[in-house]
């Protein structure tokens, strides 16, 4: 997939959703053919040509300014992570040359020990599992037993038969995956092995392709899950993510238990 043809698909769904009357505009159905804003109602409100916007959508090679996408946003309405992931297709963000780390940093492997017993982990940037410590292990499944492609949670979360029934909401955290999985692409589009995640989840015609074209964007550093683990049962966890400042490509990402069930079910798989 191609980011000129993602960018287009992107602008073209984030101007459907939008509701005319919010703009002071008539929405009665015989007055528009096509949901949300027309075109030339986008390119007005950005201050662009009609020729640039269907352009832009028809994925015709233009290569959008940052002051371009600015005002695209603003006449969109993106939140921001959409708006992020609007400079991100238009490689309008600064990128890093840096190749994505393949080994969690002597630190932040001593970190995620000293964090025991809290579960704990170290992710890169399209989510390769870098290092964990024991307590994630027995809390999620154990990482050494997986082959290292396999180690990525994104894939796990999305692909893997054995996590399908493990999370109690899986709707919610299915969605969330691709949303996240679509703004690292975005950030990394020369990123082949992220691609390759892609391609396995865009490329076919199931439940995850369907959501992949929903075109949804989330970056979300902390949330709740809850899972069904096989030997203590239901556990509900508030995970936390940190940017460290010395090594920004690496992720440390904390679970803690979000009610006293759950704190009793973490202390006794940590004891075990």
């Amino acid at each position: 997939m191609k980011t000129t043809q993602e960018l287009a698909a992107f602008l073209r769904t984030r101007r459907e959703r939008l509701d005319p009357s919010d703009f002071g505009l008539p929405s009665r159905r015989q007055w528009r053919r096509t949901p949300g804003l027309r075109r030339e109602e986008v390119a007005e409100l950005a201050g662009v040509s009609i020729d640039y916007v269907v352009r832009l959508e028809q994925a015709r090679g233009l290569n959008p300014s940052a002051e371009v996408v600015e005002a695209l946003a603003g006449a969109l309405r993106l939140a921001p992570d959409e708006r992020a992931y609007l400079f991100d297709l238009a490689q309008q963000r600064p990128r890093s040359v840096d190749k994505p780390a393949t080994t969690a940093a002597p630190a932040l492997v001593q970190l995620i020990a000293d964090l025991a017993p809290l579960p704990a982990m170290v992710l890169n940037h399209r989510f390769d599992i870098l290092s964990w410590n024991g307590e994630m292990a027995r809390l999620l499944l154990d990482f050494d037993q997986l082959p290292p492609a396999q180690r990525n949670a994104i894939w796990l979360c999305l692909l893997h038969p054995g996590m399908r029934d493990f999370y109690v909401d899986r709707d919610s955290v299915v969605r969330d995956g691709i949303a996240y999985l679509r703004t690292a692409w975005a950030a990394h589009p020369e990123d082949e092995v992220l691609a390759a995640i892609v391609d396995e989840v865009a490329g076919g015609e199931g439940e995850l392709a369907r959501l992949w074209a929903g075109q949804d964007v989330k970056v979300n550093g902390r949330g709740r899950k809850t899972m069904r683990h096989p030997e203590v049962g239901s556990v509900a966890v508030d995970f936390e993510t940190l940017a460290p400042v010395q090594d920004p490509a690496q992720l440390v990402v904390i679970y803690r238990a979000a009610d006293e069930q759950s704190q009793a079910a973490l202390r006794q798989l940590s004891s075990g």
